[in-house]
């Protein structure tokens, strides 16, 4: 993309443009965050008409730049950009609508909202974390399909808010670990957060953090385009991930608000717009942008078609073989052969009925999985002999082999989550990890955003209950399913056995839209599905794994590893004249989207319904009703042997008879 020449006094009305554009739009909606976007115009501006490469026209191209608002409250300074260089979706109205019910215009950029929102932010230090991911695809997929069909930067402007949240950290240490040189953050240092001075809670030399870091710092005038731009010039050669703290004045034009906290979160107020206009020698009107100021804006969009014709080019003159398999990975389709590969899976684990971890079936799974789908990356929060993610096929990606298809994500959950999330959005990707399930605390979060964003980021999270044992109730996860399953948008599968978990793994990989958690075991589990069947019988979420002789007079109900014990008491029921089924249910999210004939069916008319699960009970009460019993968890863990555990805690097949039977009474 061409550099535009601008003289001193186009660029200020260009970056004044969205100056009044961000303060308008928050007094109009009575809420919102004027000040960032006034104090971060000018290197937008530099940023938008020098460096960026986009084509409003193409805004899905592969080979775009990608730039992400971390500081998100900031969301006018996007919306402003993405209106004057002419993207569709952004119309002068939509930005008078800002932060209205069915607005594009949201108060935070969201995802899908609009084109050119890269990624949903607000939550500081989120657009950070998914930069780096960002990043990461692009040098994984530059090094599958070569630099001249993927060669672009992430941008990603970030704020003192972003710099104090956790997840920076993590998120820039596994940057500068891997020399991630097309990721520049363009940090709006302005030294002011909403309670005032950032001198109140904060000292830390962010320079030298990144410094430490290993990335490439620079400190600018924020308010100087030629400094800005002689950084951005400076960073693009560098050989690491680069910061440039523009040094900005919060609310910048405003006579009585400016370099204060008083414009961070609220509107200016007409008297102070006002002033502003003055200050400024602004002469229009709410919303009135200058025609000289628009046409500017609006060939800085168009630029960029050069660029985007000159790629479609290159990528028409490749052979059919790799236009292909690009075009493939971009769209995230699956090899239509996977769905009956994986079914052979299933036929073996049948046949063999072994006695295995879930987690240890998942890595069998992930071998053939990442065998046929060279989208797949995967990774661990340094867990990997424990998650069992990492597998026979791929090798992992470092700073020396970007064509690595494993990520050592260090003891870093929050950044890992968000890196997925970052991998998933840059398209491209099929991004998985894995770490314990008690430290998706850890990642909620990102996990949260990546089901509002409606992105497939799968979740390997294994130790899933009181059975990993000796390591006691710090890791055993006990309010971790309830706590997870009531995230909209978020598949939860917890299997019960290899064949179970191979099915799970299939529709996670297929959940295009949907995030996915699959909770697996540390200990053994036997094969209970010795009966092949080529359906899958997961993706009704729940199922009759067991059927009663005659009438029901108990269903049980369990999930992964309780599951066995829950088919062992049935044997016991059933030799006491008790008629009893068993319910498998490795998803409950599946289940709940069942037709209600289909639910009736499965949970079926026994008067006894017992809910067996190792974690707390919430949500059972759903399916088990005011009279159904619940075999679970109701406080915390404790160390010892997973046998010992089981029994301690009452989660026996004993314990399933004879609440049963209490219940019969």
């Amino acid at each position: 993309m061409g550099k535009m020449v601008l003289s001193d006094s186009q660029h200020q009305e260009m970056a004044n443009t969205i100056r009044f554009l961000a303060a308008d739009a928050v007094q109009k909606a009575k809420s919102g965050h004027p000040g960032m976007p006034m104090g971060m115009a000018d290197v937008a501006t530099v940023l938008f008409t020098q460096f960026l490469k986009y084509d409003p026209t193409h805004p899905n191209w592969p080979d775009r730049d990608r730039f992400v608002l971390s500081a998100g409250h900031g969301s006018m300074l996007l919306y402003a950009l993405l209106y004057l260089t002419g993207f569709k979706d952004i119309t002068l109205d939509e930005i008078k609508n800002f932060r209205q019910l069915n607005s594009k215009t949201a108060g935070h950029p969201e995802f899908g909202h609009a084109a050119g929102i890269e990624t949903t932010t607000g939550p500081l230090g989120q657009g950070l974390g998914n930069g780096v991911g960002m990043a990461i695809a692009e040098c994984h997929l530059a090094s599958r399909f070569g630099d001249d069909l993927v060669d672009h930067f992430t941008y990603v402007i970030a704020g003192d808010g972003c710099m104090m949240e956790g997840i920076s950290h993590e998120a820039i240490s596994l940057a500068g670990h891997l020399k991630l040189s097309k990721l520049i953050v363009l940090f709006d240092d302005n030294g002011i957060s909403i309670d005032g001075p950032v001198s109140l809670s904060d000292s830390t030399d962010v320079l030298a953090r990144f410094k430490a870091a290993q990335w490439d710092v620079n400190a600018v005038d924020g308010h100087d385009p030629q400094a800005v731009s002689k950084a951005i010039v400076d960073a693009q050669k560098s050989d690491r991930p680069s910061l440039i703290a523009c040094k900005t004045t919060i609310g910048f034009g405003s006579p009585g608000k400016a370099g204060s906290e008083k414009s961070h979160g609220a509107p200016l107020g007409d008297d102070d717009i006002a002033g502003m206009r003055a200050e400024l020698k602004w002469q229009y009107g709410p919303f009135e942008v200058p025609e000289t100021s628009l046409a500017l804006w609006r060939q800085a969009g168009e630029s960029g078609a050069a660029a985007f014709a000159a790629w479609e080019k290159r990528k028409q003159s490749k052979s059919a073989d790799v236009t292909t398999a690009f075009d493939a990975a971009m769209s995230g389709t699956l090899p239509e052969e996977l769905s009956s590969k994986i079914s052979g899976l299933k036929k073996g684990f049948s046949s063999d009925a072994p006695s295995i971890a879930t987690r240890r079936v998942s890595e069998q799974v992930l071998d053939l999985v990442n065998e046929m789908v060279p989208e797949t990356m995967g990774g661990s929060a340094d867990l990997t002999g424990s998650n069992n993610t990492k597998g026979k096929v791929i090798a992992p990606l470092t700073a020396e082999n970007y064509g690595g298809r494993y990520l050592h994500y260090g003891i870093r959950e929050h950044g890992m989550a968000a890196a997925m999330n970052g991998l998933a959005l840059h398209g491209g990707i099929i991004p998985y990890s894995g770490t314990f399930l008690v430290f998706s605390d850890y990642a909620r979060p990102s996990m949260r955003l990546a089901a509002l964003m409606k992105q497939r980021v799968i979740h390997v999270m294994t130790h899933d209950s009181i059975g990993l044992g000796e390591d006691g109730p710090t890791h055993q996860p006990i309010e971790h399913l309830p706590a997870l399953r009531v995230i909209p948008n978020l598949n939860i599968f917890r299997p019960a056995d290899g064949v179970e978990t191979a099915e799970c793994w299939e529709l996670a990989l297929n959940a295009q839209d949907t995030p996915s958690v699959i909770a697996l075991s540390r200990q053994n589990l036997p094969t209970l599905r010795t009966d092949h069947t080529d359906s899958n019988l997961s993706a009704h979420g729940a199922y009759e794994l067991a059927s009663a002789s005659g009438d029901a007079q108990v269903s049980l109900f369990a999930t992964g590893s309780e599951v066995h014990l829950a088919t062992a008491a049935k044997e016991q029921l059933d030799g006491k004249g008790v008629a009893t089924r068993v319910v498998s249910m490795p998803c409950w999210e599946l289940f709940d989207a069942q037709d209600a004939s289909y639910k009736t069916q499965v949970l079926g008319k026994a008067p006894v319904r017992i809910g067996i699960e190792a974690a707390a009970a919430q949500g059972w009460e759903k399916y088990l009703g005011a009279d159904g019993a619940f075999i679970g968890m109701n406080g915390f863990g404790a160390s010892a042997p997973y046998q010992d555990l089981y029994a301690h805690f009452g989660i026996t097949v004993d314990n399933i008879v004879a609440t049963a039977t209490e219940l019969l009474k």
